[in-house]
């Protein structure tokens, strides 16, 4: 039985990779920062682990816990938006601090604990990034301070994606998706976004390493 770990899973489309890849038969592991939310999780089915991506103590007990595991798919999806400034309004310290440590650093904590166990599957590991991230694609500023995360996170998933040699690494854009941060009005819905991610990593391989996608695989810039 496969293995995949979704971390960040209490809500929108990391609660739909759960729900998705455990009615596919797959092995779940899911976390969670709340204690309903990891019974919810539990409920369905889940192998729900607690965790705050800010807190260090919480990232060294995922690795601990996860010690030796064969990952077959990995993605970090927890993120935060903060304001949705326009034009180059300075961003408070507290809200910056908030974005860029669970948009980045928490990236930079947990990829280098988990890799090695999806290396140990030959596995995929993700990211959750986001077209705002794209420095190529940029036409407009709005929330300057969530595009700054992103792009941070998309080299990080980069750099990740040269530190192996058996996993494959990428950097998916989800889609405009009807959740708590994109909105009723968005697009696409949670579960066509989530299908098609689960779509491109199940046909992906080493050649897909280091790519930034979009939810139905098509290639994005950086």
């Amino acid at each position: 039985m496969p293995t995949a770990l979704i971390i960040g899973a209490s809500r929108g489309i990391g609660r739909e990779f759960a729900r998705q890849y455990k009615a596919a038969g797959w092995r779940v592991i899911a976390t969670a920062r709340k204690s309903e939310d990891l019974a919810e999780l539990t409920a369905h089915g889940c192998e729900a682990l607690p965790l705050d991506v800010n807190n260090l103590n919480d990232c060294a007990g995922l690795a601990w816990r996860l010690d030796d595991e064969k990952i077959d798919f990995a993605i970090l999806n927890a993120g935060v938006f903060g304001s949705r400034t326009n034009g180059l309004q300075s961003p408070q310290q507290e809200e910056f601090d908030q974005v860029m440590h669970t948009n980045v650093l928490a990236a930079m904590r947990i990829l280098p604990l988990v890799l090695p166990m999806v290396e140990n599957a030959s596995g995929k590991l993700a990211v959750l990034s986001s077209r705002m991230g794209s420095i190529a694609l940029r036409e407009n500023n709005v929330a300057w301070l969530y595009r700054a995360s992103k792009a941070a996170l998309n080299s990080v998933l980069k750099d990740a994606s040269l530190s192996t040699q058996k996993a494959t690494c990428i950097a998916f854009h989800p889609g405009w998706v009807q959740t708590d941060m994109g909105g009723a009005g968005a697009e696409i819905s949670v579960d066509v976004s989530v299908a098609g991610m689960r779509e491109v990593i199940a046909n992906s391989s080493r050649a897909q390493n280091g790519q930034f996608l979009n939810y139905d695989g098509s290639p994005l810039a950086w």
